[in-house]
């Protein structure tokens, strides 16, 4: 029976995973160490938040946010001019047959995340509101009812 490979739909396998996560602490490592001279990166806390890796290990998507979420534009322009050189970094520290073709893209799970946040707080606040409605009609029902008792 022939071995099923991974296809686009599939769940990235264990080795993807893995060697993500190696690219992923390599890009960090650099990028702590300030070693790009690019003047859109230089300077800049960036967080790596994930790689994905190709099922055939040779294309590498790092998702990042800069620091504080300003000038993503720039640092996103920056790191895909410095792909070559990060490339060959990763592959001197990744020891791999082939060195990924990285490219870079924002990472909006920050995004997402706080967008879920304030339509969390939102259905809060409009539960809280309806509960003192509902409290408050209550208390108007039950006033007459102890008037009419005494």
């Amino acid at each position: 029976m022939a071995k099923r490979k991974n296809v686009a739909g599939d769940a990235p396998g264990t080795r993807q995973l893995r060697v993500g996560e190696l690219i992923r602490h390599a890009l960090s490592e650099i990028l702590q160490r300030d070693e790009i001279r690019d003047p859109d990166v230089s300077g800049r806390s960036i967080t790596v938040t994930e790689v994905t890796v190709s099922p055939d290990m040779r294309n590498a998507t790092a998702y990042v946010e800069p620091l504080g979420g300003q000038d993503v534009e720039g640092v996103l322009a920056g790191l895909n001019r410095s792909t070559s050189y990060l490339s060959g970094r990763i592959a001197r520290s990744v020891h791999m047959k082939y060195a990924p073709r990285l490219t870079f893209h924002r990472d909006r799970s920050f995004d997402n995340a706080s967008h879920i946040d304030a339509v969390m707080r939102a259905a809060r606040a409009d539960d809280e509101r309806r509960l003192k409605a509902r409290q408050a009609r209550s208390d108007v029902r039950e006033d007459p009812k102890a008037d009419n008792g005494a």
